[in-house]
């Protein structure tokens, strides 16, 4: 039994060990970052886009969809969502493979402006270091804008109004709810949900938003019906 307790401690600790070199890697990672170009620079650098959107141009319908698909406590917890990260764990743990990442709105603006699409743990960890800058900085409602305006939306389009007017020739003030609730999907894996290349796919996850909107009672279940 006591050599049992001895290997439960060790395990234990080496876990503890790897932990904190991983956090120490991913703020370094971060601080290297900070001194390649300044968060103000690179939050600039988004703003002066000429496709740039502001929040009061985007359809109310886009931004709930937003909000419903991607991080529904967005405007109530802080740069991470424990909630989401604990819920992440266990469905990954439970189906014995890596489907959720728990990451907010503000955790994939500090990917998008800042680091790689590359998903590892120091990537992460250096990801939720600049997640509490940038919301330290900016407005809640700055932060969505700098997600909608950084995201690929495939097919070349690089941020919401490229994808409002490539994929629909509307702005994205003009949006319906069926065209809402499409591009709020796409980002989440562009080269799958690229709506000229596999639009069957992107249907099936438009409809993965839709059911979201209903869900967090965003839309009625007879609108979300009413969706083409």
């Amino acid at each position: 039994m006591k050599l049992i307790k001895k290997i439960i401690i060790f395990i234990i600790l080496i876990l503890v060990t790897v932990g904190i070199l991983f956090v120490l890697q991913g703020y370094k990672a971060y601080s290297n970052k900070l001194k390649e170009v300044s968060i103000p620079v690179r939050i600039e650098e988004v703003r002066n886009n000429p496709n740039f959107t502001e929040k009061e141009n985007m359809a109310q319908d886009y931004i709930n969809a937003v909000i419903a698909a991607e991080d529904r406590r967005f405007y109530d917890h802080g740069p991470i969502d424990i909630i989401a990260i604990v819920r992440a764990m266990y469905v990954n743990i439970t189906g014995l493979k890596f489907t959720e990442g728990g990451s907010t709105i503000t955790q994939q603006v500090a990917k998008n402006v800042f680091f790689t699409q590359e998903a590892t743990a120091t990537r992460k960890i250096a990801e939720i270091f600049m997640a509490f800058k940038l919301e330290k900085n900016y407005t809640k409602d700055e932060i969505f804008e700098f997600y909608v305006n950084t995201n690929y939306f495939g097919s070349g389009y690089y941020c919401i109004k490229e994808a409002s007017i490539g994929y629909y020739d509307k702005e994205p003030i003009d949006l319906n709810l069926s065209e809402a609730t499409m591009l709020a999907g796409i980002p989440n894996a562009p080269g799958v949900y690229d709506l000229n290349v596999n639009p069957d796919l992107a249907r099936q996850r438009q409809r993965q938003v839709i059911n979201k909107m209903v869900k967090y009672e965003y839309i009625t279940q007879e609108q979300a019906d009413a969706i083409e």
